[in-house]
């Protein structure tokens, strides 16, 4: 039912899009007529309106891998650098967060490792909306800023890196089956602030899946019962993402015309000082807004680097698209 909504969703959508398209033409043709220059500016800014909202339905089209619909995991770590990159880490943290919020999707803090003094050591969060994993899967790689440290007393200008891990979440229609016995179990005391519960009671749980070396923690509820199902849950996306990423790698290598995609390499830089430029350097798409960016304004970024894994080249892949 799911799947026959977004289709008549889709068909809906376009129809209307081309019966106001028409409808503009004929006003054009009509202010032209009778030589109301109001009524053509205004047909004209309807169709411009149009092609606007034409060219994002072509890229959310993109969006037709096997789990790109699903909801996802978003997981933040801090690059080596202490207090700059777990500071570092936090922005990226807020800055996804704002970005779900823009779409109006729902946003759960599954693990949240507080830094020394600043930042974090690791986030986990839940993104629950329609091809959360679609567009988010963009992201995953690592992330570079540069800029004056707020934490260095001689202002002098520093790099940090933190990457972010992207991976789907998995419901009832993917059955992935693990080896219990392969999988080892912990449980311990909760990091961070909450108050003498999580002081007194190992309600965390981290799995690690031995033949792999994946690891997971859940540690967002007071329930050790409900974090390790959660941590099972996160494990299961894990090695299903893992899979995809080996299909991805193999298609890409298969048809060779893919730039590399680079899973873990770095994708994008924020130059903060001497000047103010968010680039990726995936597709060469660029932003002299980094504020803006920070803030969540990453739609561009994504659909370029979308349509460059489906069509393959670097800048021009989304002019393509367009």
């Amino acid at each position: 039912m799911r799947e026959r909504t977004e289709l008549e969703d889709g068909i809906e959508s376009i129809k209307r899009l081309e019966t106001e398209l028409a409808d503009s033409i004929e006003l054009i043709e009509m202010g032209e007529a009778e030589g109301d220059e109001a009524i053509v500016a205004d047909a004209e800014a309807a169709i411009k309106a149009l092609a606007e909202e034409a060219a994002r339905r072509q890229i959310e089209s993109l969006l037709s891998g096997e789990a790109d619909e699903m909801d996802t995991y978003l997981e933040v770590h801090p690059g080596a650098g202490g207090t700059e990159s777990q500071d570092w880490a936090e922005m990226l943290l807020r800055m996804y967060t704002r970005w779900a919020e823009r779409r109006k999707f729902k946003v759960e803090m599954i693990d949240h490792q507080y830094g020394d003094g600043a930042g974090i050591k690791s986030a986990t969060l839940l993104i629950k909306g329609r091809n959360a994993y679609g567009w988010l899967k963009t992201e995953a790689g690592v992330h570079r800023l540069v800029r004056i440290s707020p934490f260095d007393s001689n202002a002098r200008r520093q790099t940090s890196f933190a990457s972010i891990d992207v991976y789907p979440v998995v419901d009832d229609r993917i059955q992935i089956e693990i080896d219990e016995s392969q999988v080892r179990v912990d449980t311990m005391r909760s990091g961070g602030a909450g108050g003498q519960h999580v002081n007194k009671t190992e309600s965390a749980v981290r799995l690690t899946h031995i033949p792999t070396g994946i690891a997971v923690v859940s540690q967002g509820d007071r329930s050790q019962h409900k974090n390790r199902a959660t941590a099972w849950n996160m494990l299961r996306a894990k090695l299903y993402e893992l899979e995809l990423k080996k299909r991805e790698e193999q298609a890409a290598a298969d048809q060779a015309a893919k730039t590399d995609i680079g899973w873990g390499h770095q994708i994008r830089s924020y130059v903060l000082q001497p000047y103010q430029m968010v680039k990726d350097l995936r597709t060469g798409i660029q932003s002299t807004s980094p504020q803006d960016v920070l803030d969540g304004d990453l739609d561009p970024f994504m659909e370029a680097s979308l349509a460059q894994r489906v069509y393959g080249g670097g800048p021009d892949a989304v002019e393509d698209v367009e």
